[in-house]
Formats: structure tokens, C-alpha cells, sequence
């Protein structure tokens, strides 16, 4: 028998009795014995893990026609996760769930987001969540903590919730109690724009995915040989001219400063941050070809649509070249709430090394000026960085001494070694899409390495977060991004939150088989790895 919920529980009890049948409140109204047939979904199979969670056997609470969420007294933002609460529901269960003040107390029925009464444990962006048979309360420190709570609420429920079109229901979620919190504070996905270019409806259907997995930074690439994204209005022609192709000679495009604002809005109203990067001295033939006078003779050369790297360089000796990253940085990070700009460095086979390392000194400096937080491909490591850059490492092997070194002097790491966390790469010889230079990569190599412990002599401290990028020599739609992201991206995120205490992957292959049907309602075209057991609806 269940536990019966909502203000009418005593009539759906008695229907209970009457039938035979055991009933559950939903919002206040029983629901039919073939509706409680619905198993509500275990806390055991979010992803990512939960750090802390106890069942109650026999608990449910039934989201209905009378359900209405409470947020925060006077709290815009906690209002502002209710409406996003209330946006995904309403589609797929056809209620009204009304978002208004708690007003002061914590209610007794309904789904209530307090920003009051979570353990100090969960941080700022962890949260604790009770369900009752008359209510779910998610508590948090900080709006970020009520909006990973929504995005646990949401795998609680079945995948129908996912639906753009009324579902019959019911809309059960399991009893109990979950505590919450990260592992890492930088959990990142990558996407480069520059290779191939994406409208502003895709990188924000792409914030929509990650963000059910608790990613709370996108890394956007933004400037390469092929593609430079982002106008820059005191150097039009990086956008307009450097702008105009991409990887094998399509139509290239760009971001104008208001697309850019609104895909940084947008990723602010699903707490995660942006990232921008500008790839410098390297990766900058498109910027190269749009002003001759970036090159050290003076010559602009020709676009570039073919995918080799290390050709190019800025003339770092030349100081109209600072004069170039001050403005378009400057720019950048006036449109950049966030903390971070990241200044790419890698594979800078024509520059010297002496004057790699005095650019990107120089180059920190400037960044820093602007009030933002250097970060960038851990070559970096090679100059001096700054007590605040952040390194991130993306080689294939588990030692590099330079960045060991840097992490021992209090520089911190971002983990995206590429042979475990490049979703570019190919699952298996027979993937279509992708590269398989660094590795072939199915879920299980995705999942099966420990970010706080992969690098040698590279301690737990040392690591900010992990980052899983996502590169587009091979990639241009949206349907191309999402295979080759999922189900690897859920891995790596289970990485960056979950404690590695929870770690298994015979536990996380089932929690990730679960999630089959519920991109299968979100249209969302994932790859079916033979590695995972994929349930019906899938």
C-alpha cells in the first residue's frame, strides 16, 4: 500500500480500499489502477550520482492538476527556476502548476524551492530534496543549488515529462531523501563553432542537454584557422571576412555582439557560464587573412578550409599585435559575465618558443587587465602563468612534467586528456563521424579514468574541474553534435559531480541505459553504444 498524499489522499484511499487496488495522491487527485501501475523512478538511477540518498519504501508523491510550486520569498532568481520548472512540465502533463511566493513558510503540499535550510554541505551549488506523499521541498544556499535539484526532479520522473505534448501520466516521483553537492567546481562541455558554424537555436538546444547533466560551464571556441565566430566592432573584418567560410568550403557565419549576449543570457538562465575563446598565437589564419597587417610581411593570406594545424601564427613581434588583443579582448570580456577568457595556446609549431612564452606573458597580462581570469590549453605552461591561470590539459598520456611543475606552483588544471574526454573521437572503426587521432573512445573508456588522480604528480587539490570538448573538422548539424556527445557527455559529468566513491560502471551502465528513453521523447539522436543495455522506449 502507499503512502497517500495530497488534500484529497483520504479519498483516494478509500477508492484504494474499496477497489483492492493501492492508490496514490497525484496533486490531489487519485489516479486509475492502470495509472498506478507507473513505477516511480529510484533515486539510484540519476546521472550524475547523487552523493547521499535514503528511500522511503512505499512513499510517493504524484505531481497533479492542483500541484503549484513555491519558490523563495522574494527571491527573482528562485522564481526564475519555478518558471523554468513549470516551462518543462506543462507541455507534457497539460497542468497549470502555477509558480508563486512561498511566503514566508515552507508549504505543505506542492513542489517548493527554498533558498533556506540546506546543510552546509551542499555548497553552492548542491541541494537537498525531501519527498513526502504531500510534497517535494529542494533546498539550497544558492539558485544554482535549486536548479541542480530541478535537474534531478526531472530523471525522477518518468520520461514522458520530456515530452512537448500533453502525455496521459501519471507523474510519479519516489519518497525520500537526496543531499547533493559536486566534486569539482568546473564542469565544462567545449563546443567549436570556428570549424564549422552553429546558430545561436543550436548552442542553446546543446546549454539545454548538458544542463540536465549538471554542466555549469560551455567553453565556446570561437576563433580558428578556418572560421573566426564573434564580431568585433573596432575590427570588423575578422567577422565579415574571416567569418565567411569553415572546414571544407561551406558557409562560414559569426555571432553578432547581440547573438552573443543572448546565448550568454541563456546559458545564465540554466547556471551555466561562459566561456569565450580566442586561439592565439596559433589557430589564426582566418584573423591572419581578414588584416594583412597581422602578419609579419605584411601580406594577408589566402582562407582556410582544409583541417591541418601549427601553420599559423600572429607576429608576436610586432606590436600592433597587442594593440589587436587588447581591443578584441576587451570586447569579449565587456560581453562576458563570467570570470574566465581562455586564450587557446596550443599547437603553436610556428612560433619559437621564447617568443610563445613572452606572448602569452604579455598576453596574460591583458587579459588580466580586463578583469578577467586566464585559461588556456595547458601548452601554457611553458611561459610564466599567473598565481590565477588555469591550465587545461588535453594530452593522451598521464605524465607531462610541465604541467606537473605548474600544478606543484599552485597552477590549477582542467582535465580533457583528449584520448578520454575528446567527443570528436570516434566510438569504433565503424563511426562515421569524427577522428580517432588521440583514441577510439566508447563510453566505457569515457567513463573508466579518475579526474583527481589521471595526471601524474597532479593531485585532487590541483584539479578545478573536468572538461569534455566537443571539435567540428567532421561535424555540422545539430543531430551530428548530439551523437557524438551522448552518451559519452553524461560520463564525463558524473565525473566532474558525482564523489568518486560512487564510481562503477556496471551501476553507471545501468543509470545511463535509463536514460535511453528519456532522449528518445527529447528527440535527442544519441548514439547506442552495445557497451550499455538500453531498455524499451529507447
Amino acid at each position: 500500500m502507499k503512502v497517500y498524499g495530497g488534500r484529497r489522499g483520504l479519498a483516494s484511499l478509500l477508492l484504494a480500499l474499496s477497489t483492492g487496488v493501492a492508490a496514490v495522491g497525484y496533486g490531489a487527485l487519485s489516479i486509475t489502477p492502470a495509472e498506478a501501475a507507473v513505477t516511480p523512478a529510484p533515486f539510484s538511477s540519476v546521472v550524475p550520482a547523487v552523493a547521499v540518498s535514503t528511500p522511503t519504501s512505499g512513499v510517493t508523491y504524484g505531481i497533479g492538476a492542483a500541484t503549484t510550486i513555491y519558490t523563495e520569498p522574494g527571491s527573482t532568481a528562485a522564481a526564475s527556476v519555478g518558471g523554468y520548472l513549470a516551462g518543462l512540465l506543462r507541455p507534457s502533463t497539460g497542468y497549470p502548476l502555477p509558480v508563486t511566493d512561498a511566503s514566508g513558510s515552507s508549504p505543505s503540499d506542492g513542489i517548493s524551492l527554498l533558498l533556506s535550510g540546506a546543510p552546509s554541505s551542499a555548497g553552492n551549488e548542491g541541494y537537498q530534496m525531501d519527498v513526502t506523499a504531500n510534497a517535494i521541498i529542494i533546498r539550497a544556499n544558492r539558485p544554482a543549488g535549486l536548479f541542480a535539484g530541478v535537474q534531478t526532479l526531472r530523471q525522477l520522473l518518468p520520461a514522458a515529462a520530456e515530452s512537448t505534448t500533453a502525455q496521459p501520466g501519471p507523474w510519479p516521483v519516489a519518497g525520500g531523501r537526496i543531499v547533493d553537492y559536486p566534486r569539482f567546481a568546473y564542469r565544462g562541455a567545449m563546443l567549436d563553432v570556428a570549424r564549422h558554424f552553429f546558430p545561436v537555436s543550436t548552442v542553446e538546444r546543446y546549454i539545454d542537454e548538458i544542463a540536465l547533466y549538471k554542466i555549469n560551464h560551455l567553453h565556446l571556441h570561437l576563433s580558428d584557422d578556418q572560421g573566426w565566430r564573434i564580431a568585433v566592432n573596432s575590427w570588423p573584418n575578422l567577422a565579415v571576412h574571416g567569418g565567411s567560410t569553415a572546414v571544407g568550403g561551406g558557409a562560414g557565419g559569426y555571432y553578432t555582439q547581440a547573438d552573443y549576449r543572448q546565448i550568454v543570457d541563456y546559458a545564465a538562465s540554466r547556471h551555466i557560464t561562459i566561456v569565450p575563446e580566442i586561439d592565439m598565437p596559433g589557430h589564426t589564419n582566418a584573423a591572419l587573412a581578414s588584416y594583412a597587417e597581422l602578419n609579419c610581411n605584411g601580406v594577408a593570406p589566402p582562407l582556410y578550409t582544409g583541417t591541418d594545424v601549427g601553420f599559423s601564427s600572429l607576429c608576436t613581434s610586432k606590436e600592433l599585435t597587442y594593440t589587436f588583443i587588447d581591443q578584441v579582448v576587451g570586447e569579449l570580456a565587456a560581453l562576458t559575465p563570467g570570470p574566465y577568457v581562455h586564450i587557446g595556446g596550443d599547437e603553436t609549431q610556428s612560433t619559437q618558443p621564447a617568443d610563445y612564452a613572452a606572448f602569452v606573458n604579455r598576453v596574460q597580462q591583458i587579459v588580466a587587465a580586463h578583469g578577467k581570469t586566464v585559461v588556456g590549453w595547458h601548452d601554457i605552461v611553458n611561459a610564466t602563468p599567473l598565481p590565477s591561470t588555469v591550465a587545461q590539459f588535453w594530452g593522451t598520456t598521464s605524465r607531462n612534467a610541465a604541467v606537473t611543475s605548474a600544478a606543484q606552483r599552485g597552477t590549477k588544471i582542467i582535465m580533457s586528456p583528449a584520448n578520454l574526454t575528446y567527443l570528436d573521437m570516434k566510438y569504433n572503426s565503424r563511426t562515421t563521424l569524427g577522428q580517432n587521432w588521440a583514441a577510439y573512445i566508447d563510453v566505457k573508456n569515457a567513463y573508466g579514468w579518475n579526474p583527481g588522480a589521471y595526471l601524474s604528480g597532479v593531485g585532487e587539490s590541483s584539479v578545478l574541474g573536468v572538461e569534455a570538448p566537443l571539435w567540428t573538422e567532421t561535424l555540422q548539424t545539430l543531430t551530428d553534435l548530439e551523437y557524438m556527445a551522448f552518451p559519452r557527455l553524461p560520463a564525463i559529468a558524473e565525473l566532474g559531480w558525482s564523489p568518486y566513491s560512487t564510481h562503477d560502471w556496471k551501476a553507471f551502465g545501468q543509470r545511463l541505459g535509463a536514460q535511453g528513453p528519456r532522449w528518445h521523447v527529447m528527440g535527442l539522436n544519441y548514439y547506442r553504444s552495445t557497451q550499455v543495455t538500453w531498455p524499451a522506449g529507447s
